[in-house]
């Protein structure tokens, strides 16, 4: 083993690295973003048994499940939306694995949200945040910590006669972050990357309509975020590798440095 590999795994296994897990479990709670009866929607997530240590296999227990590519803890590619469909490689099983990997920036707006559930990050307070903390780096995991992860049903899609009300980006600042911080991509905690109202701005859910016109990434239903410091730790987000994937559930870690 390398030098520099025999460190790492040295440093996990001291705890100089912590491990921490940013992935919602999934189960059949597990929350789907509902759409106008005109559209699609997604499949919710099931599971079903096929043996476990019976008579249908005596040895081995395994299950069935099925749900969409964008249900619980999920991956965005950029062919998921219309803007980012002409990129070469842009699918689950195309994109290089290197960009799975990338430092995290995590911005803390739980105590906005608190007071406002349809909070927006706008370019101004990434601004102030980077200059308390740092300058965000190109080809860097943005994540945006609003504690949402903590709701429970209802609560979570949060869905009034209007629509949804949960945070997410101004349209100002997905631009602001693509295009002059050129970050890998974004996280949140909320079902999907966009605020609950953002069918209503111009343009209309910018976040995927930009970040993914830009060729970069989503994760959605994150948690944990209270776990990570501001700077310093490292993301891992690798999606499944289906055939012409427009995303997927998966498991995201982060490498923090240890106490």
């Amino acid at each position: 083993m390398s030098n520099i590999l025999g460190e790492l795994m040295g440093a996990i296994a001291s705890g100089g690295v912590r491990i921490v897990d940013l992935t919602q479990t999934l189960d059949t709670d597990t929350p789907i973003i509902p759409l106008p009866e005109e559209w699609a929607g997604t499949k919710p997530f099931t599971l079903e048994e096929i043996s476990r240590y019976d008579d249908r296999g005596p040895a081995w227990y395994w299950n069935n499940f099925a749900c969409g590519e964008h249900t619980g803890t999920h991956f965005d590619a950029p062919v998921h939306w219309v803007t980012g469909k002409d990129y070469e490689n842009n699918t689950t099983d195309t994109i290089e694995p290197e960009r799975f990997i990338g430092p995290a920036f995590v911005i803390d707006v739980a105590g906005k949200v608190a007071e406002d559930s349809d909070f927006l990050l706008t370019p101004e307070y990434v601004q102030e945040w980077e200059k308390e903390h740092a300058r965000i780096e190109a080809d860097s995991w943005v994540l945006v910590r609003t504690d949402w992860g903590l709701r429970k049903g209802d609560d979570y899609l949060n869905l009034s006669e209007d629509g949804a009300h949960s945070p997410g980006f101004h349209p100002d600042c997905v631009p602001f972050l693509a295009q002059e911080r050129d970050i890998k991509g974004v996280g949140v905690e909320t079902v999907g990357t966009d605020a609950g109202q953002a069918f209503g701005f111009e343009p209309a859910f910018p976040c995927h309509t930009l970040m993914h016109g830009a060729n970069k990434f989503g994760l959605a239903s994150l948690t944990n975020l209270d776990k990570l410091p501001p700077t310093g730790s490292v993301v891992i987000a690798a999606p499944l590798k289906i055939i012409g994937g427009s995303g997927s559930p998966l498991r995201v870690l982060a490498l923090v440095p240890g106490a």
